[in-house]
């Protein structure tokens, strides 16, 4: 349905013919780790995330899984065995 508190004129999925049925009845406001986030947009009362109606509770412990503008270190270094690396070079 269509917000008609916080994000009014968004699609939420939290808003119910009776209103917002998240905790509290009104989404939250970010927190100063999502600025620059493109999930992120400007209300008439403050700034708000997209897809999530409580942005302080996702950067509770550690980063955001909905942040756009962090970059994740997804590279995992694997350890070589050097004796099956030289085998593998000389069958070339």
């Amino acid at each position: 349905m269509v917000c008609t508190t916080a994000k009014n004129g968004r699609e939420c999925p939290f808003m119910t013919a009776k209103g917002c049925s998240y905790s509290g009845g009104i989404c939250h406001s970010i927190v100063e780790q999502c600025k620059g986030c493109n999930r992120s947009f400007e209300s008439s009362i403050g700034w708000y995330c997209t897809s999530y109606p409580d942005p302080s509770i996702k950067w509770k412990n550690g980063n955001c899984n909905f942040a756009t503008h962090i970059a994740s270190v997804a590279e995992v270094k694997v350890k070589v065995n050097p004796l099956k690396a030289s085998k593998r070079g000389s069958k070339r």
